[in-house]
């Protein structure tokens, strides 16, 4: 038989396949629980941006159709802020009072600004406020006896009201968004890699923007 002729076959012993499938193994469990959380952080992210751009349609259109906004809210019906939500938006559960998690413990508590002044306070779930639960999952809290002629105009008092978005509800981690460094002193050094779940906002007039520091740089951010 001619030497030309002669085919020469070549393969992979066991022991590199299982060397192969080792260092796959080994790279996998080093970056798939960063590639999950940042899937999880970008899904939080768009979820809350979602949430902000809902509530603010829905008191524009709340105004076009029945002439107020949250600079009107009396906290008596018709014109309360829940009332307003429920008509214009899919609310499928309201809960009133004190929220309690699954786990039987305040699920909630949320460093905003405070009423009517500059030093953080927690806004957690008391015997007053409202919680509105949307059909998409997202969770809006508000203070219910606060909730009334939030305004940012001088001729009318100037009154922003304080909430918080949840955007997947009762579900972990309920954390609030914080800037990486932990202090969230300074809008221009608050950087976050890996959003959370909850975000502290503030409304008036036809307007819902973020109140915290990392809920602003999670909004603005590319």
């Amino acid at each position: 038989m001619r030497l030309s002729n002669m085919r020469v076959r070549g393969g992979f012993t066991l022991a590199e396949v299982l060397i192969t499938l080792g260092i796959i193994g080994v790279v996998a469990a080093m970056t798939m629980p960063t590639l999950m959380n940042s899937t999880q952080g970008a899904q939080y992210k768009a979820a809350y941006k979602k949430a902000l751009s809902a509530l603010s349609q829905a008191v524009t259109l709340n105004m076009a159709l029945d002439e107020w906004n949250f600079a009107d809210a009396t906290g008596t019906s018709p014109y309360t802020i829940k009332e307003m939500l429920t008509n214009r938006m899919n609310v499928v559960r309201t809960e009133t009072g004190t929220f309690v998690g699954p786990d039987g413990k305040t699920a909630y508590s949320v460093t905003a600004a405070a009423k009517g002044g500059a030093t953080p306070a927690p806004i957690a779930p008391g015997t007053n406020n409202t919680t509105l639960f949307f059909n998409d999952g997202i969770m809006f809290t508000f203070d219910t006896e606060d909730a009334k002629a939030c305004s940012n105009d001088e001729t009318r008092g100037v009154k922003p009201c304080y909430g918080f978005i949840d955007v997947n509800g009762i579900k972990a981690p309920n954390r609030e968004v914080k800037c990486d460094d932990g202090t969230g002193a300074d809008d221009s050094n608050c950087t976050i890699k890996s959003p959370t779940d909850i975000y502290p906002v503030v409304f008036y007039d036809q307007t819902v923007l973020p109140s915290s520091v990392a809920a602003r740089a999670v909004l603005y951010s590319k």
